[in-house]
């Protein structure tokens, strides 16, 4: 799968370090299925796609695209298109059903053997602990906007450290709190399905918690295991030309502080060390006083890490809301191509929010940690699929990649979004990510022209650290 090679590629391979790390991710409920079976009790999102009218088509996770059973035969797939590293989530309950108590024996052998057959093939195993599956236990206990899904959040990333910490290559503790919290919570447009603005505020501080009381337990079960969160960023623009100066520029400014506050600073700063930014503090008093915030706090959340994790899709263009003297905002679009999932295709905003990372915050490797694009794919009458605008955005967000790395930020790696199709979220499987095509109804697994061509870019970028 690696016989498309050119010179460009060449030269786009040779733009990364040599240790640079190129995987691909996937998530447990999104790919797993057998959801039923091997002792895993349901999660938010088992109830949450069940309820009518949550998820397009009635889609549910229940078969995903069986990776349960195709486990051996995927990670042969990686293998064969050369991945370096590929990043999975661990389903929690799976693992710990019900979110408490004992480990499930063969909930844990199953992530045992994924490990080890990835180490056999030559992938690195980089695993999340949370990508949104918590289980309904929890939930009816009041979810992440209690403080003790925190505490036994922490109790499971322990069990994760001890059982394979010593074998994985990254921990990430959290993938996007901010989509656990306000999408969840907030709006309601993924599990638990909540829409209460104060609990999701909640939400936001005992996931920020629970990672920071994780990490203490990560690091006293495997010490070396290189630890990190993964958070989505948006590099934040008003809706405006540019040099536009006018009268209403202070309103355009002030939404662009309030969206960059509660997407990204409300994450990073705490992460980092500067506690929650006060501006946002006082954006969100008329909904929460957060008194879910206890002394000591903090600096739980603050824990040092060994890396960041970025998920990058696009950027927002924002503009003060209709209503003069109100917090509305509203996003707005330029006219620019989009994904299938509305997004417009912006590789230098993955530029300008990484950028953005390394020169207002501590030090420490960035990986990527998911980036991609839905597409109307077809399957062509050769059996291909052709995903011509997919290849494009892939090679326009690694140059971004190549540009941070070339101005000395520290990228230290890149996972596509995704590895297969699978069931996103809301969306089901109308909405196809995958550098892999899969057939829901058989489960055939066929690379598209992305595949191959990402296949060639690792292929030439270890020819270049042989050849070195």
């Amino acid at each position: 799968m690696t016989d498309v090679v050119t010179d460009p590629l060449t030269t786009l391979a040779a733009s990364f370090p040599s240790d640079f790390v190129f995987g691909a991710a996937t998530a447990a409920y999104q790919v797993e299925g057998a959801v039923r079976e091997d002792g895993r009790t349901p999660s938010i999102w088992d109830a949450f796609s069940h309820e009518p009218g949550r998820v397009a088509n009635g889609d549910t996770g229940d078969v995903a695209v069986d990776h349960y059973h195709r486990m051996t035969s995927d990670v042969e797939l990686m293998s064969d298109l050369g991945l370096g590293a590929y990043r999975f989530s661990i389903s929690w309950p799976r693992l710990q059903p019900g979110g408490s108590g004992p480990v499930n024996t063969k909930g844990l052998a199953f992530y045992d053997r994924l490990v080890d057959t990835l180490l056999d093939r030559g992938v690195a195993p980089w695993a999340t602990l949370y990508h949104w599956d918590l289980p309904v236990e929890l939930e009816e206990a009041g979810g992440w906007p209690a403080r003790d899904t925190a505490e036994r959040f922490a109790e499971y990333a322990g069990i994760v450290a001890d059982a394979l910490g010593d074998r994985l290559h990254g921990l990430i503790t959290l993938n996007e709190p901010w989509c656990s919290a306000f999408l969840g919570y907030g709006n309601g447009i993924h599990a638990p399905g909540r829409t209460d603005g104060a609990a999701a505020l909640a939400a936001s501080h005992h996931l920020l918690l629970g990672h920071g009381l994780a990490a203490q337990a990560i690091r006293a079960a495997a010490p070396e295991t290189p630890l990190g969160i993964t958070l989505n960023l948006y590099p934040t623009s008003p809706a405006l030309p540019e040099g536009y100066d006018g009268p209403d520029r202070a309103a355009y400014d002030d939404a662009v502080r309030r969206v960059d506050g509660l997407c990204n600073r409300w994450f990073l700063d705490p992460v980092f060390g500067r506690g929650y930014p006060a501006d946002v503090v006082e954006d969100v008093r008329p909904t929460s006083s957060l008194e879910f915030v206890h002394d000591g706090d903090t600096e739980l959340i603050a824990a040092p890490l060994d890396f960041l994790g970025v998920n990058y899709y696009t950027r927002h263009m924002v503009a003060p809301g209709a209503y003069p003297g109100t917090a509305s905002v509203e996003f707005r679009k330029r006219g620019w191509p989009t994904t299938a999932m509305g997004w417009e295709v912006d590789p230098d905003g993955l530029y300008d929010v990484v950028r953005r990372v390394h020169d207002e915050y501590p030090a420490l490797p960035i990986y990527l940690t998911e980036n991609g694009a839905a597409y109307e794919d077809v399957v062509s009458a050769d059996g291909q699929v052709h995903d011509v605008e997919r290849l494009a955005y892939l090679k326009s967000h690694l140059e971004a990649m190549a540009r941070l790395a070339a101005d000395d930020v520290a990228v230290a790696g890149y996972f596509a979004w995704s590895l297969v199709d699978n069931f996103e979220w809301a969306e089901g499987y109308a909405k196809r990510f995958g550098l892999v095509h899969v057939d829901y109804d058989t489960q055939l697994r066929t690379p598209k022209d992305s595949a191959r061509w990402y296949a060639s870019l690792m292929a030439a970028h270890r020819s270049g650290i042989l050849g070195a």
